[in-house]
């Protein structure tokens, strides 16, 4: 029987190539699903398979697995390299998919490089609205993240899009770049993301901004910001002696620039975290002899927001066009103001001198100046930044505005809802 008979409650594909918690925008994604289905919605997740997803009912629609790194066959690389292109396994599972759920609308989040916008064909051929939350800068940028190995990039602006391949963009890879050199081109030609999503969400104002630059018309975006459930949230205690960073560690986090100006300012910092700049962070604090820099490791749950209830500040120290960091939320929720990078996203959640400060990215002598003032800060003025973070999210950040602004965007796509 068609799944729209049996009942009138509206029904979701919520679309991720990965099924599990693996970043931040799977957590934006799976929360999300949480929310809506507490709602009474039908969710239909559509994604890669994975060992790691979680399980689903509808998993038989997920698309095989493409991994980069793993080691395939020359010929498992070539159906690899064409599926990144373009997939018509998702393209086909997608149509089936929709015949069998008979959606309301599609909201899908990062799906390029495995399930590809092939999806979004079969989408606009049965007349399924679709929204696309943008988590990075992909659609105006190949490589996703203008960076690159001298730092951020904007040399496609404007320029031959041959500067992924000339830079080694991809894992400094010529071939991997090569091929995604090869999916803009297509996808351009095809106008896979103009023509096929209805609508962007985008959850920074910079990014908003930065993607009008590269000549995206403003009408199809909408500026949604994260959330964070804060229920799960609870500040206790009072401000400790540490500073705190908890993210990836990848160089484009800035955790140098912050161990180097912790040393200059003599001041405690802990660094959670796993990633390939580890080692090396580990490195540079033997040979600093800097004491007074611990690397915890990863932690999550009650534990990681121990860590953060136990800071003085967390740290941001950013040096690439972040998009909307949760751990900014986070940090607010607990009470805890944040000291940021004057780059991407992060300023417009600063409100500079009440719920944090900001710092010239990728200044050493700068950070150490930020950091020695909240060293010698009163407590209580610390305790009252964290409070104004606090109500900030109160008021802006919540489940329930988040929840009231997408099905907002969903009405207006004619979603009854």
């Amino acid at each position: 029987m068609n799944k729209k008979l049996e009942n009138t409650i509206p029904t979701l594909i919520s679309i991720n190539n990965y099924f599990y918690r693996r970043g931040g925008a799977e957590v934006v994604f799976l929360e999300q699903n949480r929310l809506f289905q507490e709602k009474g919605w039908n969710v239909i997740p559509f994604s890669m398979k994975h060992e790691k997803n979680n399980q689903s009912e509808w998993q038989d629609y997920f698309i095989d697995e493409i991994e980069f790194g793993q080691h395939y066959s020359f010929f498992q690389k070539i159906n690899s390299a064409i599926k990144v292109i373009y997939s018509r396994e998702a393209q086909k599972k997608m149509s089936d998919l929709v015949d069998a759920v008979q959606p309301d609308i599609a909201h899908a989040h990062n799906v390029y490089h495995h399930i590809s916008p092939s999806i979004f064909n079969a989408l606009k051929s049965k007349g399924i609205p679709t929204v696309l939350t943008l988590h990075d800068l992909k659609i105006a940028c190949p490589a996703y993240k203008m960076l690159t190995h001298d730092g951020v990039c904007e040399r496609c602006h404007r320029g031959s899009l041959f500067n992924v391949v000339k830079h080694k963009c991809i894992k400094n890879s010529t071939m991997l770049s090569s091929v995604i050199l090869l999916e803009a081109w297509v996808q351009r030609l095809m106008k896979s993301y103009s023509k096929g999503v209805d609508r962007f969400i985008v959850p920074s104002q910079f990014y908003l901004e930065k993607l009008v630059e590269w000549g995206w018309p403003r009408e199809k975006f909408t500026y949604i910001p994260n959330f964070v459930d804060l229920s799960k949230l609870k500040p206790k205690g009072e401000p400790g002696d540490a500073f705190v960073f908890f993210g990836r560690l990848g160089a484009e986090k800035g955790v140098k620039t912050l161990v180097l100006a912790a040393k200059q300012a003599n001041v405690n910092v802990k660094i959670v975290g796993t990633g390939p700049l580890e080692q090396e962070l580990m490195q540079l604090i033997n040979a600093s002899d800097a004491t007074n820099i611990e690397l915890l490791g990863y932690q999550k749950g009650e534990a990681l927001f121990d860590v953060i209830r136990q800071a003085k500040a967390v740290v941001l120290p950013s040096e690439w066009y972040e998009n909307a960091p949760i751990s900014i939320m986070e940090a607010y929720a607990l009470e805890r103001p944040v000291i940021g990078a004057n780059m991407g996203g992060i300023p417009e959640m600063i409100k500079e001198g009440e719920t944090g400060a900001l710092f010239e990215s990728a200044n050493v002598d700068a950070l150490a100046g930020v950091l020695m003032e909240f060293e010698n800060m009163d407590k209580e003025a610390l305790i009252q930044m964290g409070k104004a973070g606090r109500k900030w999210v109160e008021k802006d950040f919540t489940v329930e505005r988040y929840l009231e602004r997408v099905q907002r965007l969903y009405r207006e796509l004619g979603v009854n809802c």
